[in-house]
């Protein structure tokens, strides 16, 4: 292939990526400290993907508030005193070449839950053991997780305000994007659905007022900080009748292109226990290409991505714009550079690092 797509650079408002394959924000629940501030761990983790060859490396859902958290042991950037080691993972990846984005969250009623490890167990965390009360549009649990108490309509403005100072640090510390999670079941998209979503007032009822919060994060981000690349990732059905679906998100995505989103990044689920998911190679892909299909921004595609020519496949076929991967680049954070070599991207050699030169890609 003389000059794949998948290894072409893309850019994102101002700021120019590599290429075309990124990495999804992945939980790590290893905050050891259990007070949002990350160590050694996220460190290498991050930095070995953007060492792999990676466009851009979006570190994982990080709290905007203490409560926004998913478990204890989740990071966060609600706090000046969490900048310091974000700093550090930052200039890792530059100095491997890539950009870095975060991923800004807040878990909602799927919060106060035990870390998804080995050994720990399920469900939510007793206040005894550390846990908090969670909040979620309305008063509807996530399967069998507490109940959380519905956010009063004054107390939204507050959320909204942590995003934009959730953002403002990030940039702070030379983070390259942020990400606006929408998505799997977490408090925007409690919000955006149906099912969770119960409210009778302006942030309820039709698509336009569930997701008038997303939209005023987005318009509130992009405010404070004009030249900011902001991406949405949306779960863009919930495979169940009735919910959240792709006609709705497509409409999302037009209005978060007037809002001054910028690419939006098309996953799914999350919000029903036990949803009908068809899983299968790229089964996320065709909720991408319906929202790339709307022209209002760029896409990203994820979802069992497992294979060059898959992830090439999807560009060059007009279903999405940029490839996520995530577990592919646990068991390999190299997968980009091997991908590089097996496409013959003219980009293939600049991507190993000079001191893994004998390595065979």
């Amino acid at each position: 292939m003389a000059d794949p797509l998948l290894f072409r650079p893309f850019t994102l408002r101002d700021l120019e990526i590599r290429n075309r394959l990124w990495v999804a924000p992945m939980c790590q629940y290893s905050v050891d400290t259990e007070d949002g501030v990350v160590g050694d761990w996220h460190l290498q983790h991050l930095g070995g993907f953007a060492r792999g060859g990676a466009g851009l490396v979006f570190m994982e859902a990080t709290a905007v508030t203490p409560e926004g958290r998913i478990s204890p042991r989740c990071p966060g950037i609600w706090d000046d005193a969490q900048l310091p080691p974000l700093r550090r993972i930052v200039e890792a990846a530059h100095a491997h070449g890539a950009k870095i984005g975060v991923q800004l969250a807040h878990a909602g009623r799927k919060g106060s839950t035990h870390p998804s490890l080995p050994g720990f167990p399920e469900g939510s965390v007793p206040a005894a053991e550390g846990g908090w009360e969670t909040v979620a549009p309305s008063a509807v649990p996530f399967g069998d997780y507490a109940t959380p108490r519905a956010l009063e309509t004054a107390e939204i403005a507050d959320l909204v305000q942590a995003f934009v100072d959730a953002a403002s640090r990030a940039v702070s510390v030379g983070f390259d994007a942020v990400e606006i999670h929408a998505a799997h079941g977490y408090l925007v998209h409690e919000f955006l659905s149906p099912f969770s979503n119960e409210r009778t007032d302006e942030y309820g009822g039709d698509l336009a007022g569930r997701a008038r919060l997303l939209r005023e994060i987005v318009r509130a981000v992009r405010a404070e900080h004009p030249s900011l690349p902001i991406v949405v990732r949306l779960s863009a059905t919930e495979w169940i009748d009735g919910g959240f679906d792709g006609a709705e998100a497509a409409r999302v995505t037009e209005w978060l292109a007037e809002d001054g989103a910028d690419l939006v990044d098309a996953s799914t689920a999350g919000n029903t226990p036990g949803a009908p998911i068809p899983v299968g190679p790229s089964y996320q892909v065709p909720l991408a290409d319906e929202l790339r299909r709307t022209g209002a921004l760029p896409v990203g595609a994820v979802g069992l991505i497992t294979s060059a020519q898959q992830a090439e496949g999807i560009l060059a076929t007009g279903q999405a714009d940029v490839v996520s991967l995530g577990r592919p680049l646990l068991a390999n954070p190299h997968l980009p550079i091997s991908w590089a070599h097996e496409l013959r991207a003219p980009a293939a050699e600049a991507l190993v690092p000079p001191q893994y030169a004998r390595a065979r890609f």
